[in-house]
């Protein structure tokens, strides 16, 4: 388990919910193979259902995938700021505000998907870049410290938590 690797500073409390869900094994490697997984999950999922919500109020499967993207950005971005030792406490953003300006719905599967797959090989690429020392530097977010390693693993773990919604809420 990730969070037997982590020590309990180098995550947010309520984000030991998403490492809880990531297997052990090169962080590379795993963001490697999560990708190619999400992409074909995604390109399954019928056409018509991308813009459906499995409950009023819910997010859309394209604000679900969007919301991936932009959440994936921001902390590739604190990874980044941390690991160059930037001291700056960084704020947190709300995901709700961020979907609802988004424009998902007037995006296509392979748009999103396209995006998807270049934000997620900028972070294969950054998190490749750095060293042992780098993974273990950590930073500050609001009230909370979160180390450069944490971030790639919460990053896992924040997709295959939305994967298991979309399987268990939107899926018939």
């Amino acid at each position: 388990m990730i969070t037997e690797i982590l020590k309990i500073e180098e995550y947010v409390p309520y984000q030991k919910m998403y490492l809880d869900l990531v297997k052990e094994g090169s962080i590379v490697s795993s963001l490697e193979e999560s990708m190619f997984e999400f992409v074909t999950f995604f390109k399954s999922i019928e056409e018509e259902k991308l813009d459906s919500s499995y409950q009023d109020g819910k997010w859309t499967l394209k604000e679900l995938i969007l919301h991936i993207i932009d959440t994936e950005r921001i902390f590739q971005y604190r990874a980044l700021r941390f690991a160059r030792n930037d001291k700056t406490n960084l704020p947190g953003y709300d995901e709700n505000f961020y979907v609802h300006n988004s424009n998902a719905s007037s995006r296509n599967l392979v748009s999103l998907l396209n995006e998807y797959t270049a934000v997620r090989s900028s972070t294969i690429s950054l998190f490749n870049s750095f060293n042992e020392k780098t993974m273990l530097v950590i930073g500050n977010s609001g009230e909370y410290t979160t180390s450069v390693r944490a971030i790639a693993y919460i990053i896992l773990g924040h997709q295959v938590h939305h994967v298991n919604i979309v399987k268990e809420r939107y899926l018939d």
